[in-house]
């Protein structure tokens, strides 16, 4: 286990709106507003045309080969994510969400593209007094976060 403090810094309340994609709203919004290092709530729904990463292929695969689920119909929503920079500087949001409809619930994370279905709310605590970074583990294929 690896990891460092840090302190909250500024609130943000945010609202997406019909449409938008998820991942790529909030990744703006970050950097529109210098944000580099967040915790992020959301809830809401999602849209038809959405899809999630819902796990690997095969756990033992490398490279790891993502098993994605397309999503044809608006879905409740709740998800926890955090944005760290990847090793451009880049804030990089990682969320995953769970995604119900009637009696069904799939869970993955949002970076195959969610889009919002009405609205999707989100709250984004800032987070301060810390470098942690994602950076690109050649073993594991994925932007690990170092804390």
């Amino acid at each position: 286990m690896k990891s460092s403090e840090a302190r909250s810094g500024r609130v943000f309340v945010v609202r997406l709106e019909h449409g938008e994609v998820l991942h790529e709203m909030l990744e703006r919004f970050a950097k529109d507003n210098n944000i580099m290092r967040a915790s992020v709530l959301a809830l809401g729904a999602l849209d038809e045309g959405s899809a999630l990463v819902v796990g690997p292929v095969d756990g033992d695969a490398s490279p790891v080969v993502p098993m994605r689920i397309s999503l044809n119909e608006p879905r409740e929503i709740a998800g926890v994510g955090t944005i760290f920079p990847d090793e451009n500087g880049r804030p990089v949001l990682h969320m995953h969400i769970a995604s119900g409809r009637g009696d069904t619930t799939v869970t993955g994370c949002v970076r195959a593209g969610v889009r919002t279905w009405k609205v999707i709310e989100a709250v984004v605590t800032e987070i301060v007094e810390n470098e942690a970074v994602r950076r690109f583990d050649k073993g594991s294929g994925f932007e690990l976060l170092e804390p």
